[in-house]
């Protein structure tokens, strides 16, 4: 059996993603595998029961036969952190892993560690990132979100970090015109500091995405129709604050938008659901006319009503663009295809000592 943990520079990096793309193509080359996200501190109740998202995500996604309890053995919610600053908590956590681990691990050929929201996370309990890689025997693949070239100063700290358990980065969201120079320049350099670069993936619009349900979530809004199309996916914001005769010309110019505007300016709504929009934003907590609400329903794009004003509305949306959690099936399969394209499988397995056709 082989553990790979993959971890990240940062938050919204992309590790979900990568493990996905991994076990999705390990699968397909006969492998089983199986998949663990030992410490989670942004676990929800579901269900009844406390869950990591990513944790019931990979479940379904992979086809996982285990529950979602021993697949993320460990969730770090507020009141059991209480618990365990005022020693209350005397759980033997590295036990509760080990014991997970030995039923995730069973049967596997490969197993997928994810790692959380940092390097540090765990370090409460005993279980940091390094810590759980080396506790588990796990190779460490870090992948880093390019936000400057100093992407290299990112990849180069979680070596120092890491140490002889990193075995490799993945470079991911590069913007288009800067994938040539990371190619032949960041990846050369790298590789010769000793850290394998095995993908540079490129910023997708489609993957910065946010759905309208998420939306309207981060604004508190009202979704007033159209409800079953709540996953739809957002790539671009546009704002109706223009004169009716331009307004067409505007909105034709991004596909797949949400066009958030004042709730009183019924001209730039019906501009809007003549465009490609995926979700109307009314501020101001002004409800539509009932000729905007019909049109709306006929064209199937739904409106959030929301209290903010435009400005403040627009600044929520900007911060949550490419921080959304990566489960939608547009997303994984745009992501597959990626990481089909562009990440280096073939030295993976030998680093790792698989061959992809397995007994």
């Amino acid at each position: 059996m082989r553990v790979l943990y993959v971890t990240s520079t940062g938050t919204f990096s992309g590790k979900t993603a990568l493990c996905v793309g991994l076990g999705k193509h390990l699968q397909r080359d006969g492998f089983d595998v199986g998949y663990m996200k030992p410490v989670s501190t942004t676990a929800r109740r579901a269900e009844g029961r406390i869950a990591d998202e990513d944790a019931l995500f990979m479940v379904e996604v992979l086809g996982l036969s285990e529950s979602p309890d021993v697949i993320s053995p460990v969730t770090l919610v507020p009141h059991q952190v209480a618990r365990i600053l005022s020693e209350e908590d005397q759980t033997d956590y590295v036990a509760c892993l080990d014991t997970a681990f030995d039923q995730v691990s069973k049967g596997k050929r490969v197993v997928i560690l994810e790692g959380g929201a940092s390097v540090t996370e765990g370090s409460l309990i005993g279980l940091s990132a390094t810590k759980v890689a080396r506790h588990l025997n796990a190779p460490t693949l870090v992948i880093a979100k390019y936000e400057s070239d100093l992407v290299v100063d990112k990849v180069l700290g979680a070596k120092a970090l890491h140490g002889e358990a990193m075995i490799g980065a993945v470079i991911n969201v590069v913007p288009r015109q800067r994938m040539r120079f990371v190619q032949e320049v960041v990846k050369p350099y790298l590789e010769k500091q000793g850290i394998l670069v095995f993908g540079i993936l490129p910023q997708e619009r489609l993957l910065l995405s946010i759905s309208v349900d998420e939306l309207a979530d981060c604004l508190m809004g009202e979704i007033l129709c159209c409800a079953d199309r709540d996953k739809e996916l957002v790539e671009y914001l546009m704002v109706g604050a223009m004169s009716v005769d331009s307004a067409l010309t505007y909105f034709r110019r991004k596909p797949n938008k949400a066009v958030i505007t004042g709730g009183d300016r019924p001209d730039i709504q019906l501009a809007a659901l003549e465009t490609s929009t995926k979700c109307l934003i009314l501020t101001g907590n002004l409800r539509p006319s009932p000729i905007i609400m019909a049109r709306a329903e006929e064209v199937g794009v739904p409106m959030i009503l929301v209290k903010q004003d435009t400005l403040t509305a627009v600044e929520i949306i900007e911060q949550s663009f490419g921080k959304t959690r990566f489960h939608q099936e547009k997303k994984v399969q745009r992501f597959q295809e990626m990481m089909e394209e562009r990440f280096d499988f073939e030295n993976l397995y030998v680093v790792m000592g698989l061959s992809p056709s397995p007994a």
